[in-house]
């Protein structure tokens, strides 16, 4: 007999989430589910799953944004446990949703959905290894210009929604100062950004990686060179619709595993979470069909 769980953090979208709530609430009991559990503190969404599935969950609905799906994600993951994951749009980007069917934002549509019948995926996630252990992600990973950017963010500010990632690029564009990549064990070379992305979308309105799919099994690696000055102006607006690959300074790739060397250990990010490695070597690698997650409708 399926039992499913809520997860909710009220911290997330900076508040949106507390407010959410009631309707959350709300929407579940519509269809029967009454355990809607909120996270005490951001961070504590971890303890939050293991919790759920101690409980007998075998579905585990988020609510949140990519920083709290991304920790719960992890924590499935990591768990072995078989049961499945659900997410529902409460942060700033939402952005791992846009890559599936289900309805995100609409809560009484996806209580029903969770609820009732309803097709699942076997989706990929990304693992960045290095000295100090390894940290798993769900959408995106990002080293570089995006980890200034998450810097700006977190000092605070009144934007919500996709606007705050949008902003905030936009104050580090030509403040930046770039950083050297090694990969794979090729030569050293000046980099501004380095993403890798599970999925299509980061930043919320960014369409980093067109044609990334979250069950290929593979990543996509997105490499931007060295660009300077007003050059990064247009560069950023045609990342908007996804059209910064044909830069001739923007390379892209698809592999399940790539070799990372930098001068330090690098800060970077994971679904908007700061992170910070151990150690100047890290490898990046796709752990395939790692996670059930609820995809949209059920198919004919």
């Amino acid at each position: 007999m399926s039992r499913i769980v809520v997860i909710t953090n009220p911290a997330s979208g900076r508040g949106h989430g507390a407010r959410a709530l009631p309707r959350v609430r709300a929407a579940f009991s519509a269809v029967g589910v009454a355990d809607v559990r909120a996270t005490p503190s951001e961070g504590r969404e971890a303890r939050a799953v293991r919790d759920a599935l101690d409980d007998g969950a075998t579905t585990i609905a988020v609510v949140g944004g990519d920083g709290t799906w991304g920790r719960c994600a992890a924590a499935l993951v990591e768990s072995g446990a078989d049961a499945s994951m659900a997410f529902l749009s409460g942060g700033t980007g939402n952005d791992f949703a846009k890559n599936l069917a289900a309805p995100s934002r609409d809560y009484e549509a996806m209580a029903a959905l969770i609820a009732g019948t309803h097709s699942e995926i076997r989706a990929d996630l990304g693992c960045i290894e290095h000295e100090g252990g390894r940290d798993l992600f769900l959408n995106v990973a990002g080293f570089g210009f995006d980890v200034a950017v998450l810097e700006r963010i977190q000092r605070g500010g009144r934007l919500t929604g996709s606007a705050v990632y949008i902003a905030a690029a936009a104050r580090e564009l030509f403040s930046y100062p770039g950083f050297t990549l090694r990969r794979d064990g090729g030569a050293p070379r000046p980099a501004l950004m380095f993403v890798v992305s599970n999925g299509l979308n980061f930043g919320g309105a960014f369409r980093i990686a067109p044609a990334a799919r979250v069950d290929d099994g593979q990543l996509d690696f997105i490499e931007i060179g060295d660009i300077r000055g007003l050059e990064r102006l247009p560069l950023f607006v045609r990342a908007l619709r996804g059209a910064h690959l044909s830069d001739r300074r923007v390379t892209a790739d698809r592999a399940a595993t790539s070799e990372l060397s930098f001068d330090a250990p690098p800060a970077f990010e994971l679904d908007g979470e700061m992170r910070y490695a151990a150690s100047t070597e890290v490898r990046v690698r796709s752990l395939p069909r790692a996670l059930r997650v609820i995809a949209g409708p059920a198919t004919v």
